[in-house]
C-alpha cells in the first residue's frame, strides 16, 4: 500500500511529511472549532472507556480500578468483579470494550498486565466478565501472554471487535525488540484474534505453523496503543508508538508483518540508527506515520456524530503534544490532517460516545467531551 503522508498545520511545529519517495505532499487542511467540556475531574489516568446502552460510562484507571460514570457524575469509584492487574511501569489496567451483542449477553472485555503464569513480573492478558448493572461476575481469562517479564514498558494494549464478532487485542514488544516482534513462537509485538469465548479460530494465519502462537493475527509491531474498527470497511486499524519518530497507523491484515524493528521511520532515543531500512519486500508500509513522534494513544473513527463533515474521520490522541489529530480518510489513504483540541493535556484515550460526541481521557485532568 502506498504511504500517504500529508504536510499540514502540524508541519509548522516541525512535523515531517513525506510519501514513499521522500517527496513533500502539500494538502490544505481546515480548522474546525471544538470545545473540550469537562465531564469529571475525578479520574487520574483514564486508560480505557466504554459506553453502556443507557449512556453510563465505564472507565479503567491504570492503577487498577474501574469507575462508573452516570450523567457526568462518578457513581462508583471501584466497580468490583473485574481483573486484578499489576501496576508496573507502563502496565496496569488497560483497555475495556463491550461485546457487540452486549445487550443480550452482558459481556465486557479487558486487557491488563497480569502476574499469573510463568516467570517473574507481568505480561498482558485478555479477559472478560459479565456486567450485572453495578458490578462484574464470571470473570474469565481468555488469553495470557507469556512469559512474564520484569520489564516495565510496551504492554500495549487495546481491544476491538470486527463485523464477524472476533475479538482483536494487542501486546507490545515488552521492550524486547530483538526477539519478540519477529518471532511467531513468542508473545509480544503482535495483534491477536480470538473467538469471543477465547477459542482459537481455525483460519487464524499461523494455526498450522510449527511452534507459532496460534492466536497471533499479525506481527512486527512495537507498542500498539490504538485500535478501532473502520465502520465503513469493517477493517481493524491500529496505531503504534515508534521510538524517536516513526509512530505508525496501520490496517491489520491476516498474517502480515509490520516490520518492527527490521524497518522503521524512527531512530533510537540516543539519536543513533536502528536500521537503514524503511521498507522491505514482505513487510507492510504504514498508512501514515509521524516524524518526530507525537506519542499516539487512543483512537476512534467518528460515526453517527454531532460533528459536521467528520463522520469517517480517524481521531488519534497525542500524549506528547497534548492535542488530538484528525485524519480524513479516503480509499484507505489519509488526505487531510489537522490538530484539534490543542492544549487539552496528555491524551490517553479517545472514544465515540453513544450520544454522538467524542470523549477524551486525559492524564491528571479527567474526562472531557468535545462540543462542536
Amino acid at each position: 500500500m502506498r504511504v500517504q503522508i500529508i504536510i499540514s498545520l502540524l508541519s509548522i511545529l516541525g512535523f515531517l511529511a513525506c510519501d514513499t519517495e521522500g517527496n513533500i505532499v502539500d494538502v490544505q487542511t481546515e480548522t474546525e472549532s471544538v470545545t473540550p467540556e469537562l465531564v469529571t475531574n475525578e479520574l487520574n489516568n483514564p486508560w480505557g472507556m466504554t459506553f453502556l446502552p443507557n449512556g453510563d460510562i465505564l472507565v479503567t484507571e491504570k492503577a487498577g480500578s474501574i469507575v462508573q460514570i452516570s450523567n457526568g457524575s462518578v457513581v462508583n469509584k471501584s466497580v468490583t468483579g473485574g481483573p486484578q492487574s499489576v501496576s508496573r511501569g507502563q502496565g496496569g489496567l488497560l483497555d475495556i470494550e463491550l461485546h457487540p451483542d452486549f445487550a443480550n449477553n452482558q459481556w465486557v472485555y479487558f486487557t491488563y498486565s497480569s502476574s499469573e503464569g510463568e516467570g517473574n513480573g507481568a505480561m498482558t492478558a485478555l479477559s472478560r466478565a459479565q456486567w450485572n448493572g453495578s458490578s462484574f461476575e464470571n470473570h474469565t481469562v481468555l488469553y495470557k501472554g507469556s512469559p512474564n517479564t520484569t520489564a516495565g514498558q510496551h504492554f500495549g494494549s487495546r481491544i476491538a471487535f470486527d463485523n464477524e464478532g472476533y475479538v482483536y487485542f494487542s501486546i507490545g514488544d515488552r521492550g524486547n525488540r530483538d526477539n519478540n516482534p519477529q518471532d511467531l513462537t513468542r508473545d509480544g509485538g503482535k495483534v491477536y484474534r480470538l473467538h469471543d469465548d477465547g477459542r482459537i479460530p481455525v483460519d487464524n494465519p499461523f494455526v498450522n505453523t510449527d511452534g507459532a502462537k496460534k492466536a497471533v493475527y499479525s506481527y512486527g509491531h512495537r507498542n500498539p496503543q490504538g485500535m478501532a474498527k473502520n465502520p465503513t470497511t469493517g477493517e481493524i486499524w491500529t496505531h503504534e508508538h515508534g521510538p524517536r519518530g516513526g509512530d505508525e497507523v496501520n490496517i491489520i491484515g491476516a498474517g502480515k508483518n509490520y516490520g518492527w524493528p527490521v524497518i522503521t521511520y524512527g531512530i533510537n532515543y540516543s539519536g543513533s540508527k536502528i536500521t537503514d531500512e524503511t521498507s522491505r519486500e514482505g513487510m507492510e508500509q504504514p498508512v501514515t506515520y509521524w516524524v518526530p513522534s507525537i506519542a499516539p494513544c487512543g483512537m476512534a473513527f467518528v460515526s453517527n456524530s454531532k460533528y459536521e463533515g467528520w463522520d469517517g474521520n480517524l481521531i488519534v490522541g497525542s500524549l506528547k503534544f497534548a492535542y488530538l489529530v484528525r485524519l480524513v480518510i479516503e480509499d484507505n489513504k489519509v488526505v487531510k490532517e489537522e490538530k484539534i483540541a490543542e492544549g487539552i493535556g496528555r491524551v490517553r484515550n479517545v472514544e465515540m460516545g453513544n450520544d454522538g460526541y467524542l470523549y477524551v481521557g486525559v492524564e491528571g485532568k479527567g474526562l472531557y467531551r468535545l462540543k462542536p
